[in-house]
């Protein structure tokens, strides 16, 4: 036949969106629908119980549009011996904040250094 019930399924296409462009935040983690739902009312209280902040969206509801800068700190390369040879990986550390006493840190490894950052 023509395997009807295999794949993505008929008429969705690819990539096909809605054109609305801004999205509604649909929070991942429990800080981030603690913080949705308005039982955290400032980020001082994350700060205060250490807990990692794994959303952007959390910062973006409490520092709304204060303008946040950002400086890279370190881009250093990690290497993972294969069977090949090594696959080398770049991994970013950079400081993020606000004039205001915020201070945060972000650290992520890749393939590339600009998706890294």
């Amino acid at each position: 036949g023509r395997g009807r019930g295999r794949g993505r399924g008929r008429g969705r296409g690819r990539g096909r969106r809605d054109g609305d462009g801004e999205k509604e935040w649909v929070p991942v983690t429990k800080l981030g629908r603690l913080v949705k739902d308005n039982k955290i009312k400032d980020i001082e209280h994350i700060y205060l119980h250490s807990l990692p902040i794994k959303e952007s969206e959390i910062i973006d509801f409490f520092l709304g549009g204060a303008n946040l800068k950002d400086e890279v700190l370190k881009i250093m390369p990690v290497q993972k011996q294969t069977s090949a040879g090594q696959r080398t990986r770049f991994k970013a550390f950079v400081a993020i904040g606000d004039h205001n006493g915020h201070l945060g840190l972000g650290v992520k490894c890749s393939k590339e250094v600009a998706t890294a950052i």
